[in-house]
């Protein structure tokens, strides 16, 4: 789990397992649906501690937020996010994309970071 100093049980493994082997981002009831026993609340304060370690990074949509796994550069400090996030119509998958679009320069302000989120059909669903 990078270098963060976190203690590794087996259900945040178990939570982090879902991440690494999915290219989309999860919500909490893609989560829900996927692990067998769980605590709720468990479940919460994992995705919590992991959003605040930079070892996941939130995506809020209109209808609904997820998570993705973060990149190197994050950790506890903050995120460093420079991508912008795609959510298909169709098949619901959002995904992490990089782009020519970011970094976003706006002449007299400095931007810290930023959260673009593109809705559209992917090119699966075409």
């Amino acid at each position: 789990m990078k270098s963060n100093p976190i203690r590794i049980t087996p259900f945040r493994r178990r939570v982090l397992g879902l991440f690494q082997q999915k290219p989309t981002a999860l919500s909490v009831k893609d989560i829900e649906h996927t692990l067998v026993s769980f605590d709720r609340v468990t479940l919460y304060r994992t995705l919590k501690l992991f959003v605040e370690k930079g070892i996941l990074h939130e995506i809020v949509l209109p209808h609904d937020k997820k998570y993705a796994l973060c990149k190197d550069s994050c950790g506890e400090s903050g995120h460093k996010h420079e991508h912008l996030h795609f959510h298909c119509s169709k098949c619901e998958d959002t995904l992490c994309l990089e782009s020519d679009l970011i970094p976003i320069k706006l002449k007299g302000f400095k931007v810290e970071s930023t959260e673009l989120n593109i809705f559209g059909v992917c090119h699966n669903c075409q």
